[in-house]
């Protein structure tokens, strides 16, 4: 009877149970380490993946050219001001997307990487 309980608990379970405190924070650092490094892949990513988008936003602002010859712009119909605002505004999302980015990458490297501060 006492071979069938030793039987019994070398499972997992009992296993899990007799692990020492260093096993478990070892597993859960690693759990943690292993998600927040994802996370900041997909975010420095995302970020990129912005910061082209806005880049050519901001370039095909400048294509004013007609689709056909009966959609010419009239200066008149231009909105100037309109323009400049829009023009102003994607400028600092993407000098803002681009500092996130740097620090992103920075704190990704010093994180995980064992880089520099």
């Amino acid at each position: 009877m006492n071979e069938e309980n030793n039987v019994a608990m070398d499972g997992a379970f009992y296993g899990s149970l007799k692990r020492n405190n260093k096993q478990i924070r070892d597993d859960r650092a690693l759990a943690i380490a292993e998600d927040t490094e994802l996370v900041y892949k997909r975010k420095i990513e995302d970020l990129e993946t912005s910061l082209k988008r806005m880049r050519r936003e901001q370039e095909n602002m400048l294509d004013l050219s007609p689709t056909n010859a009966q959609s010419l712009i009239l200066a008149s119909d231009f909105d100037s001001n309109k323009y400049a605002d829009k023009d102003i505004e994607l400028g600092v999302k993407i000098r803002n997307t681009e500092i996130t980015l740097e620090i992103a990458r920075k704190r990704y490297e010093y994180l995980f990487s064992g880089g520099d501060k």
